[in-house]
């Protein structure tokens, strides 16, 4: 065989590898959920089959400039619709993902996690259309489910949601039939805003026992959604955060006319591309005023972070398989690739980052299952607001660094959108840093919630509960930034963030009853705790050669 010959058809044998199933390449989330208690599902295999084979090729597509989301203003005879065109694959990826009944889960309480998974296999086809807007219907369904609790416990006050409409819509949101299915989005960000959600300055107006929104809204992502759920500020309210409400705004009135806003532009953003997001003028909007408005923020931005690290999870997945793939079967110089020592680390490294990122998204998820369930233990609801925050933190900057690493792998070749998925999921996974809270914004929530609440306490009692913890450093080190005054202990939250993450993800490596989680977690704590030589790692070459023997 001649050399090109040989080349393609080494490129064909690392995609034939990856053409399998991703529920069934990936024994690391088998185990998990069989460690929380889940099982395997038959749901999930059928859908693994799904992600690595027809909604693989269909994510494409939807990503091609060309067939990118339209706005669609006017309908066939001229009437005003404000509507979103997009490609037919885009559609056929929803309805394999929604014929799981992965939102219908949530009818149950406890049962989360099982959804997050399903988020987890398409998060490794990128963002893919669709993984937002999991996460903004999930929102949007716990939302509707406290205030229909909170309805039954007291007089529902006139304009906000009622039991009976919080059930009518919770329907629609449940419904695992793509084409009659609900979904949601949430707007909450202002061109003056941004993360100071206080400057917002959307107006809402009551009138009777309706609502009435007029303002602007800067970035509202799964703009085609059927549910809204807005903040505004009702009028005469006191400026800053503690003037503001939450409402839920339906696309369509009752008589199925379209509900009174304007799409000004849809944007054009370096990753997520084929979900759809748009600038928005609503213009006397009808709208009913839903829950307390920080309860109801809190819950809607700590679902949408834990959505956010399975997705991020997921994409550490795919890099990891994708590059140990190649590496196995690339050849240079007459041998595997693999075989140069700066490529293994890479394969290596990746793989730990994959592991670390499943082990803590997968034990954060189930504990708010617990929560949810009454089968929480004493500290973990003040830890858990705490660890969510870290974790999305964690796995948000761990995955395009990842990614990255996968590119040096394929070298030229992964720069190549026709060759390689990895451009798309490094423009996802930029995108993921940013979504519902930047690094900077998460850092600022943690030193709040530590110095003003203490929550950093219960967070680190539950930590050392693990049996293979080793926290007494990284304690000492937050409990002597956060002694500091605010001003200056912003300065180094972060470093000492990122020293936890180490701690915790290998510490639940090596809790797993899998050997190779436990090797993973060793290999994790050499290489990346804090001042970590590879001069002196003297066990790093038959580590990593062990690590890639099953990889």
């Amino acid at each position: 065989m001649d050399a090109p010959l040989s080349a393609r058809a080494a490129f064909d044998a690392w995609r034939a590898e990856l053409a399998g199933n991703a529920w069934l390449a990936d024994p690391h989330v088998r185990e998990l959920l069989v460690r929380y208690g889940r099982g395997e599902p038959e749901g999930f295999a059928r859908f693994g089959a799904d992600v690595a084979g027809p909604l693989d090729r269909l994510a494409i597509e939807t990503n091609r400039d060309e067939n990118l989301p339209r706005l669609r203003r006017y309908d066939d005879v001229g009437n005003r619709i404000e509507a979103v065109a997009f490609h037919p694959d885009y559609h056929s990826i929803g309805r394999a993902a929604y014929r799981t009944g992965l939102m219908g889960l949530y009818r149950e309480p406890g049962r989360e996690l099982e959804t997050l998974t399903y988020a987890y296999l398409l998060g490794q086809n990128g963002e893919a259309g669709h993984t937002c807007p999991f996460a903004c219907t999930a929102g949007m369904i716990r939302s509707l489910q406290a205030a229909a609790a909170d309805a039954a416990d007291q007089p529902v006050l006139a304009g906000s949601v009622s039991a009976e409409q919080a059930a009518a819509w919770l329907e629609r949101l449940y419904d695992p039939d793509y084409d009659t299915h609900a979904h949601a989005s949430q707007f909450l960000t202002e061109v003056q805003g941004g993360s100071d959600v206080g400057a917002n300055a959307l107006v809402a107006r009551q009138n009777g026992d309706r609502w009435h929104l007029s303002g602007e809204k800067w970035f509202c992502s799964v703009v085609d959604a059927q549910l809204f759920l807005v903040t505004a500020r009702p009028e005469g309210a006191p400026p800053g955060t503690g003037g503001l409400a939450a409402f839920v705004v339906p696309r369509s009135l009752a008589d199925g006319s379209p509900n009174r806003f304007v799409i000004r532009r849809l944007k054009v953003k370096l990753g997520t591309r084929s979900m759809a997001s748009a600038e928005l003028d609503f213009v006397g909007a009808e709208a009913w005023r839903v829950g307390d408005f920080r309860r109801t923020v809190e819950r809607v931005l700590n679902t949408s972070r834990v959505y956010n690290a399975m997705v991020a999870a997921g994409l550490l997945q795919r890099a990891a398989r994708e590059a140990s793939a190649y590496s196995r079967h690339r050849l240079a110089f007459g041998r595997s690739i693999r075989q140069f020592p700066v490529i293994a680390r890479i394969v290596a490294r990746l793989q730990t980052e994959a592991y670390a990122a499943r082990a803590s998204t997968f034990w954060i998820a189930d504990m708010a299952d617990r929560a949810a369930t009454g089968r929480g233990v004493e500290g973990e609801e003040p830890a858990w607001r705490m660890l969510v925050n870290l974790n999305k933190m964690w796995t948000a900057l761990t995955c395009p660094a990842a990614i990255r690493d996968a590119i040096e792998v394929f070298g030229g070749n992964g720069a190549i959108e026709e060759f390689s998925v990895l451009p798309r999921l490094l423009r996802d996974a930029m995108v993921v840093e940013a979504w519902e809270g930047g690094h900077g914004v998460l850092c600022a929530q943690l030193l709040r919630d530590s110095q003003r609440l203490k929550l950093h306490e219960p967070m680190f009692a539950l930590l050392e509960r693990l049996p293979e913890g080793e926290f007494a450093a990284v304690r000492a080190r937050w409990e002597a930034v956060v002694a500091r005054p605010e001003s200056e202990a912003a300065w180094h939250l972060r470093d000492v963030v990122e020293e936890l993450r180490v701690e915790v993800q290998s510490a639940l490596l090596l809790g797993e009853a899998s050997p190779r989680s436990r090797r993973l977690g060793e290999h994790l704590r050499a290489t990346s705790r804090r001042g970590a030589d590879p001069l002196a790692d003297a066990g790093l070459s038959s580590r990593v050669s062990t690590l890639l023997e099953d990889c």
